[in-house]
């Protein structure tokens, strides 16, 4: 069954066939095949409960925040910020991309919103400049990952929707990792460029007055990072009510700046309609695809397999990596973690492995397949965005990102404590 199952996937995903009809399509197949209950009979009922659910309501307010971020251009004055304090290290602008997407991460919750807006910023600069196309994208669709790791992020928010994991706490537990792995992107960066300096650009030195007269750029997004976090882990919000305290939060800003327009509500308002729906018609169909894989006895054939063979909880975590990191290169994320988690959490919890641990390892390894080629959405993002050149540049200076995200999962299972010292002070 479960070798059939894959087979069906992989067919429908090759043949481009969006990913919410074949999961569906994929659920109907296997409760014909394989369930000797009429199952088709309870779609009605599962796909309902699927959607009646209120923290999803968080999912197009968070959408809607990066959107408002995005057709305001708040997040230029952000890159010429951190620009004038970041370009003196070894690949000069390639850090100001990095720092930025940092930045916006913390309020979009969105890795694509977050390659997209800053490729839109930075790549013309960076041509201008003359840097070497390849890192310079790499460290563009890398530094957009990070949208799904620091909080706020929608990915948490469907892990533990999936996995009826506190929100909250992950939130916390995404926050050091998030920043960690930043830093590395910045190290690795610099390493690199010392090593091979024409893979960065000229390192550019700006006054302190420049520097502290651009700080005022920054205020929006840390604003906006402190409404919508700092009322989660104060404990006065619940995920939902902070996204819209964030929206709100963004519209006064906007408005406050003379960037708020009916134009742009209409716009922020279209792309959001347009992203929800995406998502959660994925959430929705996979939702009812669990239920049939259950009642197919495919978790029972998983679990079954794993105690047969003998493998002890760290062995099965190494093999669960392995299944990511090798579907991540086909897959794309939310559907990757929607078929997966399902079935994967609740195995390796059963091995004593902390749930909110387990989140954030599990993101870190979504972030890996959103640069890793072919199905990499932020490689897609970022070439649409940069508007000619071969993709090829974009696979290459992406790369060394996911060595650094690879070490980074190293690191969260060797000291599990940067994920977990936060929630455990929540407690």
């Amino acid at each position: 069954m479960i070798i059939t199952a894959l087979v069906i996937l992989m067919v429908l995903l090759l043949l481009s066939v969006p990913v919410a009809a074949t999961l569906i399509a994929l659920a109907l197949v296997l409760a014909e095949l394989f369930s000797p209950f009429p199952l088709l009979n309870a779609m009605g009922d599962v796909l309902w409960s699927a959607s009646d659910k209120y923290l999803l309501i968080a999912i197009p307010l968070f959408i809607l925040l990066g959107e408002i971020l995005v057709r305001t251009g708040i997040a230029r004055g952000t890159y010429r910020s951190l620009e004038s304090w970041m370009s003196w290290l070894p690949g000069g602008l390639l850090h100001a991309n990095i720092g930025t997407a940092t930045l916006f991460s913390a309020t979009s919750g969105s890795s694509v919103a977050t390659a997209a807006t800053i490729g839109t910023v930075a790549l013309p600069q960076g041509k201008e400049m003359g840097y070497d196309p390849k890192l310079f994208t790499g460290s563009i669709a890398a530094g957009g990952t990070l949208g799904i790791m620091i909080p706020p992020s929608i990915n948490l928010i469907v892990y533990g929707f999936l996995t009826e994991t506190s929100i909250p706490q992950l939130f916390a537990a995404g926050l050091i990792p998030g920043l960690l792995l930043a830093l590395m992107f910045v190290v690795g960066t610099a390493l690199i460029c010392i090593w091979k300096p024409s893979l960065g650009g000229p390192s550019v030195s700006h006054s302190w007055g420049e520097r502290f007269s651009g700080l005022k750029h920054l205020v929006p997004v840390l604003t906006l990072f402190g409404i919508v976090v700092g009322s989660i882990y104060a404990g006065v919000a619940t995920p939902t009510e902070a996204a819209s305290l964030g929206v709100l939060g963004a519209m006064i800003i906007a408005l406050s700046m003379g960037k708020l327009s009916v134009n742009v509500i209409v716009q922020a308002l279209d792309g959001t309609m347009k992203t929800t729906g995406m998502i959660m018609l994925i959430i929705i169909a996979s939702y009812f695809l669990n239920f049939v894989l259950a009642s197919a006895g495919v978790t029972r054939e998983l679990t079954a397999f794993l105690e047969n063979a003998g493998l002890g909880p760290y062995s099965t975590l190494v093999l669960a990596i392995l299944l990511y990191i090798i579907l991540g290169f086909f897959i794309e994320t939310l559907s990757l973690m929607v078929i997966t988690i399902p079935i994967v959490a609740p195995i390796l919890i059963g091995l004593g492995f902390d749930s909110v641990w387990l989140g954030i390892l599990i993101i870190l390894l979504i972030e890996m397949a959103l640069i890793t080629p072919p199905v990499g959405l932020n490689l897609y993002v970022v070439q649409g965005v940069r508007k000619g050149g071969p993709f090829s540049d974009v696979m290459k200076g992406a790369m060394p990102y996911v060595g650094i995200m690879f070490l980074m999962a190293i690191l969260l299972v060797l000291f599990p404590q940067v994920a977990t010292f936060l929630p455990e002070l929540m407690k």
